[in-house]
């Protein structure tokens, strides 16, 4: 036992290392310019400037929306250069919905102590860390009290498993606003298991440890609402002093529960404050990719049976070469639900949760009242668990860092059974001997899995970085980020995209064209690919295979009005030009105001000598588009009675 904290210290090194070396920013704070306007600063900002708001302006053309929700309306505000996605727009002003806590633990006291601000991906990294050192804290706590005959190095891996099999790898590789409440749900959750494991074995100062975990689970919550319903853990160690004198339990019960509502009547009245109700986040007020009014239901019985074989059930795909790991094939969606956003199934690709199975184990030969404590402690975990994961899975959008929610107490249950396995297989060498053999195996697959999952995501960061580039004219750097995303992740169809139009904007088509084969080659529905194959191979000359393309993307999406047009064009140059009208109007019928379709379709009239309808038709295009000259010479000259140029 004296020796035990060397390794466990080297552990705990060799994790927090992992973290540092994996953590990266995600897609926002890649697109912020510096760390004061990513949005948990600017809430900062806003509350030292004394609103609730976050100190952003709102743009002039997002107040004029009729209706600033839809999600088509408020596009151009969402990305650059605005960068409004995911905040919610509610009188005139822009607020964060994701949990408040960071910003008071974390963020505010950083910039008041520093004079600096932190990045998404520090506050991350910073919760992890924590979290984790907390949960090897209870580990060891668990081994000096119950399993002292367990040899160190067992608990070294129970150590290590805690560290690198809870999912925290894959949310550390993608660390954006939405990972900095997630995490710092995680760690405000340890610290109030760590609580209430020192209130049931330390009676006299049962009460302080008590609040001390309610304060910590009611920032939790303020971080993560969907923890509220795991705060029954609370109750835990009152429930197990009932014997004792009324005045005892009564102080028990309010230190068990006087922070945590304190708490929630500061969230409710935060809350009421923002958006005039105590129960309203902001969530209706979103600017997202989807509408959050009308019919949207974000919780749903239906939702249940299709989210836990998700998160528990079902396997990634799986590669034959590096790095192996390739987001599940998702199964039809339930009615109602809305993404899916890379989730990987526990029970799985995660094996070592299994062991979970092995803690009644724990409870052979010992006394009643040994068992008893330990018992309590366990049932905290696991109701933490079961309603974690319930919770979310009555969530109507599915994501693997939601896994965290509930992933690291299964595998700190996990742990347990292992160190139960280990104590009940002590007089049997060659059992214990076999078991190690098994867990051992279960963990290797499970800290591997985990490590593999994260290149994905870092493929991802260059990704976005590359886009970003692109975006603002650097083709040649841009189409670097790309080559190193597809250096990391081979089977990447949107980076192999990407890398296509950088090479077109750098005038290689025929290296392009390579790429967006390579991108269908993994995709073969991907109709973004289609288009800009057919493109390109238009622009090369094969206006066959240009056609085919074109064609593809119809049978996969009737209603991609660009595409009509383009495939009309296409078919006029080969002299099909009957064909070519018909697409053209298929296109206005689906987008009655596409310039371009207009104009393609009053050339193809007039050369069928539709002149009156092609004239209509130019006048229609010079409303849309002022700037087409070509339909501004073409009405001169129909109007002067030109004759038509062969």
């Amino acid at each position: 036992m004296k020796n035990a904290w060397g390794p466990l210290a080297a552990v705990c090194a060799l994790v927090i290392g992992v973290y540092a070396y994996l953590a990266q920013s995600g897609l926002l704070e890649l697109l912020s310019p510096n760390a004061a306007s990513t949005y948990y600063n600017l809430l900062v900002q806003g509350f030292r400037a004394g609103h609730l708001s976050l100190k952003l302006e709102v743009p002039p053309g997002l107040a004029q929306l009729p209706n600033p929700y839809d999600p088509d309306a408020n596009s151009p505000y969402r990305l650059m250069p605005y960068r409004l996605h995911d905040l919610s727009y509610y009188n005139g002003r822009l607020y964060l919905y994701h949990g408040v806590t960071p910003a008071l633990i974390l963020f505010w006291p950083f910039v008041a102590l520093t004079g600096n601000y932190l990045l998404h991906r520090q506050a991350v990294e910073i919760s992890c860390v924590i979290g984790f050192l907390t949960s090897v804290g209870l580990l060891h706590a668990l081994w000096r009290r119950y399993f002292a005959d367990v040899r160190v190095g067992v608990v070294a891996a129970c150590a290590l498993a805690l560290g690198l099999t809870t999912g925290m790898p894959v949310l550390l590789s993608r660390s954006d606003v939405y990972e900095v409440p997630i995490s710092c749900g995680y760690m405000l959750t340890m610290l109030a298991l760590a609580a209430i494991w020192c209130a049931l074995h330390e009676p006299e100062r049962r009460c302080r440890w008590l609040a001390t975990a309610s304060l910590a689970y009611g920032l939790a919550v303020g971080a993560r609402p969907s923890l509220l319903f795991g705060a029954v853990i609370l109750l835990v160690p009152v429930v197990q002093a009932w014997h004792e004198p009324w005045p005892r339990k009564l102080s028990g019960l309010l230190a068990a529960t006087g922070p945590i509502v304190l708490i929630g009547l500061g969230l409710m009245l935060y809350n009421a404050r923002r958006f005039g109700s105590p129960f309203e986040f902001g969530v209706r007020y979103l600017l997202a990719g989807d509408s959050q009014t009308g019919s949207v239901h974000h919780f749903s019985l239906g939702y249940l049976w299709f989210n836990l074989r998700l998160y528990f059930l079902k396997s990634v795909g799986w590669s034959s070469h590096f790095p192996y790991v390739r987001k599940m094939a998702v199964p039809p969606l339930p009615p109602g639900h809305g993404s899916v956003e890379g989730p990987f199934g526990i029970l799985a690709n995660v094996p070592l949760a299994w062991l979970a199975l092995a803690v009644p184990l724990a409870w052979r030969s010992r006394s009643v009242e040994t068992v008893s404590t330990l018992r309590w402690f366990v049932t905290a975990v696991a109701l933490l668990f079961g309603i974690s994961a319930l919770t979310i899975g009555l969530f109507y959008f599915t994501a693997v860092r939601y896994e965290v929610e509930f992933l690291p107490e299964l595998l700190l249950l996990a742990v347990v059974g292992i160190l139960a396995l280990e104590q009940a297989l002590a007089n049997r060498p060659a059992w214990r001997h076999a078991a190690r053999w098994v867990w051992g195996l279960l963990l290797g697959f499970s800290v591997v899995f985990n490590l593999l999952a994260t290149i994905e995501y870092h493929a991802e960061a260059h990704h976005t970085l590359g886009v970003h580039l692109s975006e603002t004219g650097k083709a040649s750097e841009a189409a670097g980020q790309f080559e190193q995303a597809l250096s990391l992740y081979p089977d990447y169809p949107k980076a192999y995209l990407s890398l296509g139009v950088a090479l077109e904007q750098m005038g290689r088509v025929p290296e392009a064209i390579e790429q967006y084969k390579q991108a269908l080659r993994l995709n073969p529905d991907y109709i973004r690919a289609h288009r800009n194959l057919g493109i390109a191979l238009e622009r090369t000359g094969r206006v066959p295979e240009a056609i085919e393309q074109y064609e593809q993307v119809l049978l996969l999406n009737p209603g991609n009005a660009e595409v009509h047009n383009n495939l009309g064009a296409t078919l006029a140059q080969v002299g099909n030009v009957s064909e070519a009208i018909g697409h053209f109007e298929e296109a206005l019928r689906i987008a009655p105001d596409y310039a371009d379709a207009h104009f393609n379709l009053a050339v193809a009239l007039e050369h069928t000598g539709r002149v009156p309808d092609a004239i209509q038709h130019y006048q229609q295009a010079l409303r849309l588009n002022p700037d087409l000259v070509g339909a501004c010479s073409a009405l001169g000259r129909l109007r002067a009675n030109e004759p038509v140029a062969p």
